[in-house]
């Protein structure tokens, strides 16, 4: 079985988060990229109390590629600073978790 990730980060455009997704499937970094929304986000923000209509983006990948999609998820971004959060999947279907590892290609193999 292979090891699997979730990593989230919100865009405040659909268009944006369906450019984040595609770039992060394109160059093989996830095996998906779900954007969902719109979502409602309030958030603290340079001493401000904030609220602003977001795009939820649920990033499947290795914990190998995590650096790669952080990096990749801060070039494409236009946020000053866009979230990027990983959280480990403790258990998945045998197939599912195996299709991840297959879609992604290793940081050092990976040509852009």
């Amino acid at each position: 079985m292979s090891e699997a990730i979730v990593v989230l980060t919100t865009t405040g455009s659909k268009d944006e988060g369906l450019t984040i997704g595609r770039a992060l499937v394109e160059r093989r970094l996830a095996a998906c990229v779900n954007v969902t929304g719109p979502i409602e986000s309030v958030y603290r923000w340079k001493e401000q109390v904030e609220q602003a209509q977001e795009w939820l983006l649920i990033v499947k990948t290795t914990p190998e590629m995590f650096s790669a999609v952080r990096d990749a998820i801060r070039e494409l971004h236009s946020y000053e600073l866009p979230e990027c959060i990983q959280l480990d999947v403790r258990q998945g279907s045998a197939q599912y978790l195996a299709w991840i590892g297959e879609s992604v290609v290793p940081t050092l193999g990976r040509q852009r």
